[in-house]
C-alpha cells in the first residue's frame, strides 16, 4: 500500500445498532462505489439511496451513499461513506466488498494523517480530535469542538505572526542598521515581545488550572472500617451499588462510578476502610485504598459523628496530612445520632480544603455534595481563554515561554544575534503546537514589513 492508495474502514462503533457507516478516502472511492452499485453517477454531497452488491453481484444491502469531491473532504482526497444497516455481518461483508474491489484496509488514525498531510488539519486539530472522541464531561466536548474549528490555530497563528514581526525587525537592525528605519524599533520591539510573554505564561497557567476539569476529578472516599463509605456512596447514586453490612471490612476493593456535575465528570471511588488489616486479602484492599488516595484529586474523609475520636481515626488524619496538595473535605456522617465526637479537636487536627459537612446517609446525599464541590466548579476560564489540554502541547508552549523569557535578556543589552536565535528556537517549540516554523515564513514578513534596498 502507498500514501496515495485508496483505503476503508468501518467508521462506527462495533456493534448492532441502527446504522454502521464504512468510509473510502482515495482515488477510487468512487469507481469502487459505482462498481458495488452499479449506478454511474452521484452528486457531491447529495445523500442517494441505493443497493451494495458484492463482488459476485449478490445484494448485501440497501444504504445510503455519499460521495465528497476533492479536495472538499475530511481528508482532502477523493471520499465516499456508505451508510448501511448497523449489523456486525452486514457491515463487514460491505468492507470486504470494498476492499475485493482494490481498496487496503486503513490503519488506525489513517484518516486523520491524510487530512494533516493534505493541510485540512494541524497538530492541534488531529489532537483536539482524539480528545472530542475520547471526552467524558462536557466542558471537554465544548472546548475541543472549539480547537477543532480552529480556535487554537489561530492563537497559534497570531503569537507566530508577532514573533516573525519581532524576528524581522531584529534583522533589519542587524543587517540594515544604516537605513531609514523608524525610531525607537528596539524599544517597541521590547513593548510588543513583553507583551507576547505575558499572554504565553497566562494561557499556560490558565491551561494548568483548566486540565483537571476538562478532563474531570477524581474523587476518593476514605476512613476507617464501618465509618459508612459504602453508605454514602450508595446515596450518592441513589442505589445499591456497594455491599453494606454491620461487619467491619466488608469493603474489600476499591469501587469506581462516574457521574456528571456542572457538565464535568466526577470519578467517584469507594476504598476499604483503612485499618491494621486483619488478613492478606484486606492489606490488599487497604493497599488499593492508599494507592487510590494518591491518584486523586479530592479526598472526602468520613469521621464517625456518634463515636469519638480513636486511634483508627488518628491514623486517618496521619494520612490526610501526608496529602496536603489534595483538595480535603471531612464529612461528619450519622448527624441523626447522639454526638460524642469532638468535631472541632478533629477539624483543628486537618484544616480541610472544604467546609465540613454533617449528614446521615439515610438522605440523599448528591444535592449537598453538588453544594459542597460547586466552588470548584466555578472557577471556570473567566476569558474563555484558549486551553491547551495536552501534556504535549502545554510543554511545547513552556519550551516557547523559556525561549522568549532568555531572548528578552538578551534584547536589553542589544545582543541582536543572539535575541533572533532565541526567538527562532521560540517559533520552533510554538510549532509543534500546529505545523512546524518554516524559514519562508520569516522572508514573507521581512519583505512585506520593511522596503529593504528600495
Amino acid at each position: 500500500m502507498t500514501s496515495n492508495s485508496t483505503i476503508a474502514a468501518i467508521a462506527t462503533t462495533p456493534g448492532q445498532g441502527a446504522i454502521a457507516i464504512v468510509k473510502m478516502s482515495g482515488a477510487l472511492s468512487l469507481p469502487i462505489l459505482r462498481a458495488l452499485t452499479h449506478r454511474e453517477h452521484f452528486t457531491p454531497r447529495l445523500a442517494t439511496l441505493v443497493s451494495i452488491h458484492d463482488l459476485q453481484g449478490d445484494l448485501l444491502d440497501t444504504c445510503l451513499a455519499l460521495y465528497f469531491k476533492a479536495p472538499h473532504s475530511y481528508t482532502g482526497e477523493e471520499v465516499v461513506e456508505i451508510q448501511c444497516h448497523g449489523g456486525i455481518v452486514v457491515t463487514r461483508l460491505i468492507l470486504q466488498a470494498c476492499l475485493a474491489q482494490g481498496a487496503y484496509l486503513a490503519q488506525a488514525g489513517e484518516f486523520s494523517k491524510r487530512a494533516f498531510l493534505n493541510g485540512r488539519l494541524d497538530f492541534s486539530q488531529v489532537e483536539a480530535l482524539a480528545r472530542l472522541i475520547e471526552a467524558k464531561s462536557e466542558k471537554s466536548v465544548k472546548m475541543m469542538a472549539k480547537q477543532l474549528k480552529g480556535a487554537l490555530r489561530d492563537f497559534v497563528q497570531s503569537t507566530r505572526t508577532a514573533l516573525l514581526e519581532l524576528l524581522a525587525s531584529s534583522e533589519v537592525l542587524i543587517d540594515y542598521a544604516e537605513e531609514d528605519l523608524p525610531l525607537n524599533l528596539s524599544g517597541t520591539m521590547q513593548a510588543k515581545l513583553q507583551a507576547t510573554l505575558d499572554q504565553l505564561q497566562s494561557t499556560l497557567e490558565i491551561s494548568k488550572s483548566q486540565s483537571t476539569r476538562l478532563e474531570g476529578y477524581k474523587l476518593c472516599i476514605v476512613g476507617k472500617p464501618n465509618v459508612g463509605k459504602s453508605s454514602f456512596l450508595n446515596a450518592l447514586l441513589l442505589e445499591e451499588r456497594a455491599l453494606v453490612s454491620p461487619i467491619a471490612g466488608t469493603t474489600r476493593d476499591t469501587i469506581e462510578e462516574i457521574i456528571s456535575l456542572y457538565g464535568s465528570c466526577l470519578r467517584i471511588i469507594d476504598t476499604a476502610g483503612i485499618r491494621h488489616a486483619s488478613d492478606a486479602i484486606e492489606s490488599l484492599g487497604i493497599a488499593k485504598s492508599l494507592k487510590s488516595m494518591q491518584e486523586s484529586d479530592i479526598i472526602l474523609a468520613l469521621f464517625d459523628l456518634s463515636a469519638p475520636l480513636d486511634s483508627q481515626d488518628q491514623h486517618i488524619l496521619e494520612l490526610l496530612g501526608a496529602q496536603q496538595d489534595k483538595i480535603i473535605g471531612v464529612i461528619l456522617n450519622k448527624d441523626d445520632c447522639r454526638q460524642e465526637l469532638d468535631t472541632q479537636a478533629l477539624l483543628n487536627a486537618l484544616p480541610p480544603s472544604l467546609p465540613p459537612l454533617k449528614l446521615n446517609t439515610k438522605q440523599p446525599c448528591l444535592p449537598l455534595l453538588k453544594d459542597l464541590l460547586k466552588p470548584l466548579f466555578e472557577e471556570d476560564n473567566p476569558n474563555e481563554s484558549v486551553i491547551l489540554a495536552s501534556l504535549t502541547q502545554q510543554q511545547a508552549l513552556e519550551q516557547t515561554t523559556m525561549h522568549l523569557t532568555s531572548a528578552t535578556h538578551t534584547l536589553a543589552s542589544l545582543e541582536l544575534e543572539l535575541f533572533s536565535y532565541h526567538l527562532k528556537d521560540a517559533l520552533e517549540s510554538l510549532g509543534q503546537i500546529t505545523q512546524p516554523y518554516q524559514v519562508e515564513e520569516l522572508l514573507n514578513t521581512l519583505f512585506s514589513s520593511f522596503c529593504l534596498g528600495k
